[in-house]
């Protein structure tokens, strides 16, 4: 393992220690054992969790004239699974280790190179012994034997003896031994023992380079005792090892062979009702997404809203993940922050406007324009969807993965994923699709109610065109079904029945879709926050502080007020007099335990970015100049600044929100 990479587990150890021993995130059920991919935030999590789920709420809800809010339930009529395709679709490759019988994720597996060494089967040792006494041999020549010849053939007693005699017998042992030791009756009846004992089960081991082969000897004869045969001898197959490069067949922590991959639905089944048969099946959401979807008409009903328009949901979601692994990254249990942006298709967009805005680099994304189709505003949101991570800490972390036509589905015209870097390696933070309508008019098939919006600007437009030019936009949309490379291209007849109804102003909205994980954010945040730095103390011993520098945004805990000295009433007093304004429009933390610089850096552990001290210059023991001020601390650069009382609302109130 190189150093970056044992580096890089140090760093996720201590994030993991610090999360627990402050207060962050707990593994959940842990005095039963724990529940595996499940985890539990603590006060200082919870309130990371409430900050990051308000940033996201506030930016994509609140401040915008053009998004909605949704909450939806969890459990829903299984039907909306079946037609959204999780039912037969929803799932991921799993393989399981031969040996340990550990699962994985066959398309996480990193790749390998090695040499593998196949078995084809083993025989107890005793057998081997008991076979080799009766002659006067050790079991090396009986070992040597043993190979495909004896497991491939359903060999006849005359037939095994043969083989036995030619291949040990006529070997190892002199003409007079031979007369002399080998009864042909009781060699058939012995062999016929040891034949019937063998254990017959192919099993190959990866081996990286330079690993003796006596290592993949040993993987194998703990695969065979696994399974039953005492003191096992693995039957190596006459193939000579075979060098690979890039596999994915075999365990990487062990290089023991995997399970051929096979598909492993995701979704968690309940039952509604107290019969709890097949027809009360229901699934614990896996995503928030189809909410949206199924609650659509409801809300563009309900809230006079026109296309383009957006509904944005956070809430539960689960998953029942093959492998969760990396602390809270991949887990069972998570909280997923998404909008559905609903738009006009391109065909729509321009009959009204007369054109499509094209992409191009440095197009101007800081207003939406009517005529932007799918790309302008799948950039539109990758752009808003950045500047949101900015705000949050996380902007020089961050990478962007588009998603070539082959990674595409059959249905998406473009989908981004923005990354960021853990200690792990560079991840998914949340990904922008723009899906077309296939959503909507899925739930329209499936539910036989009508998803269509009316569009009174569309109808008076399209109006407004000639047959010749309501041909040439039939015509371009047939070009364009013919040129897929990824479904099946929709019908003509299907073409020309869907444009008969955009002329007359109806469509099914498409969707571009920017899906966030918030148990993923919380990581990212405090994975980038964590910083360590060797400080002398006063005695001039160095010691290790760990940091928070989390977004002041986002921290759990805006403001520590500390006395600074617990033994004097008046400090006291005048502290909680400053500790309970402040309480009222931010979360604060009061201490009074322990050296002032020991607070501090109690602090500056969990991310507080600002720390206000009441000493005697608050008290105006120095002059009335300093009566009624603090020193604010800030946590990243040290800096100390004196404040008037009736100024520190006005001064921290736009530093933390």
């Amino acid at each position: 393992m190189s150093t970056d990479a044992k580096n890089s587990i140090a760093q996720m150890e201590k994030i993991v220690s610090l999360c627990k021993r402050r207060g962050f995130i707990y593994q959940s059920s842990e005095i039963y054992g724990g529940c595996g991919g499940v985890w539990d935030y603590g006060p200082l999590g919870a309130e990371l969790k409430r900050n990051l789920r308000s940033a996201w709420w506030n930016t994509m809800t609140r401040e915008r004239e053009d998004v909605l809010g949704l909450d939806a339930s969890i459990l829903m009529n299984p039907a909306i699974w079946k037609a959204s395709g999780h039912v037969d679709t929803f799932c991921d490759p799993m393989s399981d280790c031969l040996l340990t019988n550990a699962r994985f994720r066959a398309d996480q597996i990193p790749p390998t190179n090695g040499t593998i060494y196949k078995f084809l089967g083993a025989v107890p040792n005793a057998a081997n012994n008991n076979l080799a006494i009766n002659y006067g041999l050790t079991e090396g020549p009986i070992l040597r034997w043993m190979g495909p010849k004896t497991l491939e053939h359903q060999w006849t007693d005359e037939e095994l003896f043969e083989n036995f005699k030619v291949g040990v017998l006529e070997q190892q042992l002199s003409a007079e031994d031979y007369v002399r030791k080998v009864d042909e009756a009781a060699t058939m009846k012995a062999l016929r023992t040891w034949y019937s004992s063998i254990y017959r089960f192919e099993f190959s081991v990866l081996l990286p380079p330079g690993k003796p082969e006596q290592s993949a000897i040993e993987l194998a004869r703990k695969f065979y005792q696994n399974r039953g045969i005492e003191f096992p001898c693995p039957i190596r197959s006459s193939d000579n090892p075979e060098w690979v490069e890039g596999t994915r067949a075999f365990n990487p922590e062990n290089g023991a062979q995997l399970t051929v991959p096979r598909p492993f639905n995701l979704m968690l089944k309940t039952y509604l009702g107290p019969t709890a048969t097949e027809a009360d099946v229901t699934y614990l959401r896996p995503e928030t997404a189809q909410a949206i979807f199924a609650q659509f008409k409801n809300v563009f009903d309900s809230s006079r809203v026109k296309v383009p328009f957006g509904i944005g949901q956070i809430g539960k979601a689960f998953r029942n993940e093959v492998t969760p692994k990396n602390f809270t990254f991949r887990s069972r249990e998570f909280e997923q922050m998404e909008l559905e942006f609903f738009i006009k298709p391109d065909e729509a967009v321009e009959i009204i406007s007369g054109e499509v805005a094209a992409w191009s680099e440095g197009a101007d994304l800081s207003e939406p324009k009517p005529n932007w189709g799918w790309q302008m505003w799948h950039r539109y949101w990758v752009d808003q969807r950045t500047k949101f991570y900015e705000g949050i800490g996380l902007g020089d972390v961050l990478e962007y993965y588009w998603q070539t036509p082959a990674d595409l589905a059959h249905y998406a015209r473009a989908c981004v994923d923005i990354l960021c870097e853990f200690p792990f390696g560079t991840e998914e933070l949340e990904g922008i699709a723009a899906r077309g309508d296939f959503d909507l008019s899925q739930h329209q098939k499936h539910s036989t109610k009508s998803l269509e919006v009316f569009d009174e600007e569309l109808k008076t437009a399209a109006a407004k065109l000639t047959p010749e030019q309501k041909e040439a936009h039939i015509q371009k949309r047939l070009a364009a079904e013919a040129a897929k490379t990824k479904g099946e291209p929709m019908p003509e007849a299907d073409v020309r029945a869907w444009f008969e109804r955009l002329f007359k102003g109806n469509y099914v909205p498409h969707v571009i879709e920017p899906s966030a994980g918030l148990d993923r954010m919380a990581l990212a945040v405090l994975a980038k926050a964590f910083v360590e730095e060797e400080k002398a103390d006063v005695n001039g011993k160095v010691e290790t502080r760990t940091i928070l520098r989390l977004h002041p945004r986002i921290a759990p805990v805006k403001v520590g007020v500390f006395p600074l000295l617990k033994n004097k009433p008046e400090l006291v007093a005048k502290a909680r007099e400053v500790y309970a304004l402040l309480k009222k429009h931010m979360n604060c933390f009061y201490d009074e335990t322990a050296a002032i610089g020991r607070r501090y850096a109690r602090q500056d552990e969990v991310g507080t970015p600002f720390g206000v001290t009441i000493d005697f210059e608050t008290c105006g023991e120095k002059g009335p100049e300093l009566l009624d001020t603090v020193t604010l601390r800030h946590r990243d650069s040290g800096e100390q600044e004196r404040v008037k009382i009736s100024d520190l609302l006005g001064k921290l109130l736009p530093l933390v929100s």
